[in-house]
């Protein structure tokens, strides 16, 4: 419930941001054309992001008949959730992890990698599936959209203000005692980066709540926590080149950060909580099911 409750209010973070920026722009007019702007691109994202990922990663529809066990699994597991049976897909990497994608439960896509098969065994597998499946009932593909349409607008909004501020827009509302060039560079340098900050937050708090959702409808949270250990030492050996752009892009959706950096200001800016936060929490939840 925490979660959920933490994702409205740093929504509602985002969107008083924005309605602050809206002022200090001075109309209703820029805030709808970068608000309309936004909506088209992450629209765009949101609609065919799924084809685009599974493209991306060379994603292949798993072999029901190689496989079976694995579509036993999901198939119970969307009985309990109450949510169609997902497509699902293998990507042929040694890289272990998983996602899940799709704008809702009956357009959802899970992926897992051949790696994630050679290091897990069919509880913490089970687990894994479970927690993708928490972002499918959860929607979180909405939820991640609808974060990144309004800091988008913001970004939009500020560099509007930060050409402003250069070419000396906004005179008349200065002149009667508003915002001064200054701060107006200023807010339009911090902006972005608390926006930026608040989505990454929301990000964090999603994969809390697929964590819980995902064990408690398994019935098993060590087995997910077990799995979580294994695949962060798999990062060591096997990851994602961060220095490529479209894969950085779709790191959020994979269930352990495909990175190997550490460190403070990288677990700021980081689309995943803390490892150990993670298994902590699941370790709690073991301890109050049973």
């Amino acid at each position: 419930m925490w979660n959920q409750i933490k994702t409205v209010l740093l929504l509602g973070s985002l969107t008083g941001i924005l309605l602050f920026l809206g002022n200090l722009f001075g109309g209703e007019q820029g805030i709808f054309m970068a608000f309309m702007l936004a909506i088209f691109m992450n629209g765009i994202a949101y609609f065919y992001s799924d084809k685009i990922v599974l493209r991306m990663y060379g994603a292949q529809p798993l072999d029901r008949a190689q496989y079976g066990w694995i579509y036993e699994i999901v198939e119970e597991l969307t009985h309990t959730m109450h949510i169609p049976m997902p497509k699902l897909w293998l990507i042929n990497t040694p890289m272990a992890n998983a996602f899940a994608t799709g704008r809702n439960p009956k357009h959802a896509s899970v992926a897992v990698t051949t790696g994630i098969l050679n290091i897990l065994d069919k509880e913490e597998l089970r687990g894994v599936l479970a927690h993708e499946l928490g972002h499918v009932v959860n929607r979180d593909i909405l939820v991640s959209s609808i974060a990144a349409t309004l800091a988008a607008t913001i970004g939009y909004l500020a560099n509007w203000l930060y050409w402003s501020a250069i070419f000396g827009g906004n005179r008349d509302r200065r002149d009667q005692g508003g915002t001064g060039p200054i701060a107006m560079l200023v807010i339009s340098f911090l902006v972005p980066i608390a926006a930026s900050l608040i989505q990454l937050a929301i990000s964090r708090s999603r994969e809390y709540l697929a964590d819980e959702t995902g064990a408690r409808c398994c019935h098993d949270p060590l087995a997910l926590a077990s799995a979580l250990k294994k695949l962060q030492q798999n990062v060591q050996y096997a990851h994602l080149d961060k220095q490529n752009a479209s894969q950085a892009s779709t790191a959020h959706l994979f269930i352990v950060h495909p990175f190997t950096e550490d460190g403070f200001l990288i677990s700021l800016f980081s689309t995943h909580p803390p490892m150990k936060e993670r298994i902590k929490r699941l370790e709690k939840m073991h301890e109050k099911l049973f």
